[in-house]
């Protein structure tokens, strides 16, 4: 796709090969661009309007019906924020009183545009000339052409003191390659300069990696991880007035949030393994929060490093996954598959922390045959290799 591309499927003719190019996304990409080639449609313009057809259609579990009238790529899709992020980001930001809203590093629009609908405005700024102009399109086809306005540009330029607030999602991959950058003085805008905004804007935000280091936290800044349906998807930091608790998890279950918050530097007790397991949210082990979680349940920890918690009662927590522990064995292959050839379990659902074995590589060799289900969870206890056999709650 480029500028030209994108033009043109702005047109009329563009948007009736959009419109036809829709009826058959999904299918054999052959014999989709046969359909348009037959409908009369020029063989480029075919082929750009089945690659928008093909992210819209993708984007639709990220962005929901909204995807239907944007403008994609696919590393912008993959690197957008989910709908229901976006939208909790700048309803937060609405109610600290934030009415105008920089978005260095805008990319396709996804967080401007959330932050538009919840009556912010908000000026984009973005690198790369296509993308910049997708976003703005995606405003227009969004109906808030008003309300949000991307500039192509050098995000580290803009005047920040037009606005209330600054959001950054710098980019953490190779423009070209679309490999991973792990140096963050590497992204782009640089870790150094993000962390300078927090010192001139009083309302900061940052999206970062969910695999963050901890010690690039700044002072006073709240890190908050957020999970999707049990799917750790991004973290973020709030900075200046906006940082209510050192350390937040965030988990987003339909129209329902659960928050945890805390310190992030508690430990929780160590114990020996119980009756149940407790399998903390993705969000809640990376906040750094199971110490929090532990005492909430009356938990313990059977090793120090590893996240699972054990109880002698089940908990109805949104935060953690509860199963019932049946059996505790020092890791063996050979006594394993025996008890499980023994329960007569053919399927079983495999966890792991704390081991070195390959899922998928175990389940091969315990030759699995019989009727019923099981839950293993391979991790350790007082630093040795240790499986428990596990049933749901």
């Amino acid at each position: 796709m480029d500028l030209d591309q994108l033009a043109a499927l702005r047109t009329p003719e563009g948007s009736a090969a959009l419109a036809a190019a829709t009826e058959v996304a999904g299918g054999d990409p052959l014999a989709a661009a046969a359909a348009l080639r037959s409908a009369g449609v020029p063989g480029g313009l075919a082929a750009a309007a089945l690659t928008q057809a093909e992210l819209r259609r993708r984007a639709a579990t990220k962005f929901g019906p909204a995807a239907a009238g944007m403008f994609l790529t696919r590393a912008g899709l993959e690197q957008a924020t989910r709908g229901v992020v976006s939208a909790r980001r700048a309803r937060r930001l609405r109610a600290a009183g934030v009415r105008t809203l920089a978005d260095l590093g805008c990319g396709l629009g996804a967080d401007a545009l959330a932050a538009a609908r919840a009556g912010i405005r908000v000026y984009g700024v973005e690198a790369d000339p296509l993308t910049a102009a997708m976003a703005a399109a995606n405003a227009e086809a969004a109906g808030l052409a008003d309300l949000f306005t991307v500039e192509c540009g050098d995000a580290t330029e803009f005047d920040v003191s037009r606005v209330d607030a600054v959001f950054c999602d710098p980019a953490r991959r190779r423009a070209g390659t679309g490999r991973r950058i792990f140096d963050p003085n590497a992204y782009s805008p640089p870790w150094d300069f993000v962390v300078r905004l927090a010192e001139r804007v009083p309302y900061t935000v940052v999206k970062v990696a969910p695999g963050l280091d901890h010690a690039l936290i700044p002072a006073g800044a709240e890190a908050e991880w957020v999970s999707v349906d049990g799917d750790l998807v991004e973290a973020a930091l709030w900075c200046g007035r906006l940082a209510e608790v050192p350390r937040r998890a965030t988990l987003l279950h339909g129209d329902a949030a659960h928050v945890l918050t805390g310190s992030g530097a508690a430990e929780a007790p160590v114990g020996p393994v119980r009756r149940y397991v407790h399998d903390p949210d993705p969000a809640v082990v990376r906040a750094h929060l199971v110490a929090e979680l532990a005492d909430a349940l009356g938990a313990t920890l059977a090793d120090p490093s590893i996240a699972y918690l054990y109880a002698d009662a089940p908990a109805a927590t949104p935060f953690a996954r509860c199963l019932e522990v049946t059996d505790v064995l020092p890791f063996s292959l050979k006594r394993l598959r025996a008890l499980l050839r023994e329960r007569r379990v053919g399927r079983v659902e495999i966890l792991k922390r704390g081991s070195a074995l390959e899922p998928e590589r175990l389940r091969r060799d315990l030759r699995l045959a019989g009727p019923e289900a099981a839950s293993l969870v391979l991790t350790r206890v007082a630093d040795a290799p240790t499986v428990l056999v596990c049933r749901p709650v």
